[in-house]
C-alpha cells in the first residue's frame, strides 16, 4: 500500500475519531438489504432529525472507535455497516433509526454510544423508545406548573363560594 494511501485512511481514522468522541450519541446499523432509495430516505430522515449517516469502512470505523475508547463497538462490526451521528440530543439517531427498523426488517439496530456509554442493542432499543428532549422538557415544564394549576382553580372556587355564602 503506499504511504499516500495509507496517510488517506490515518486522516479518515482522526477524522472519525473526532465525530465519535463529540457526538452525543453514536448508533451502528447493518443496511444490507435495503435499497437505495431506503437508505436514501433513512439519511433524510436523520437529517430532519439533526443527526446524519455516513457508510465507513469496518477498518475505519474499529481504528476510530478504539481511538475513542469506545471498544464495544469492534466486536460487532461485521458486514456492511453505517454510522448514524446525533449532535443535538442523546435519543434521537437511535429513535429515527429504530422507527425506521419498524417499517423496513432489513435494517439493524447493532451498538451504539449514548453520552459517552457503550450500549448494547437492547440499551440502544431502550434509549430509542424515550422521547426526544422537548417532549421531556414539556413534560417536566407540566408537571412543574399541575400544583400551581391546582391551587389556583381551589382559590377561585373558594372566592366564588365564599361570594356566594356572602
Amino acid at each position: 500500500m503506499s504511504q499516500k494511501a495509507i496517510e488517506k485512511k490515518q486522516l479518515l481514522v482522526e477524522e472519525l475519531t473526532e465525530k465519535f468522541t463529540s457526538s452525543n450519541s453514536i448508533v451502528i446499523v447493518d443496511y444490507l438489504g435495503l435499497t437505495v432509495e431506503e437508505v436514501t430516505d433513512l439519511r433524510v430522515k436523520l437529517l430532519e432529525s439533526g443527526c446524519e449517516m455516513k457508510v465507513i469502512k469496518n477498518n475505519i470505523i474499529r481504528r476510530a472507535a478504539q481511538a475513542a475508547g469506545y471498544e464495544g463497538i469492534v466486536e460487532h462490526l461485521t458486514g456492511p455497516n453505517a454510522v448514524a451521528f446525533s449532535n443535538e440530543d442523546s435519543v434521537s439517531a437511535a429513535k429515527v433509526v429504530y422507527d425506521f427498523a419498524k417499517d423496513h426488517k432489513k435494517l439493524e439496530l447493532k451498538v451504539g454510544v449514548v453520552d459517552g456509554e457503550f450500549m448494547d442493542n437492547t440499551a440502544i432499543q431502550t434509549i430509542a423508545t424515550l422521547p426526544n428532549r422537548e417532549t421531556l422538557l414539556t413534560m417536566f415544564a407540566g408537571g412543574l406548573l399541575q400544583p400551581i394549576k391546582e391551587v389556583a382553580i381551589a382559590l377561585s372556587l373558594h372566592v366564588e363560594n365564599l361570594e356566594n355564602n356572602a
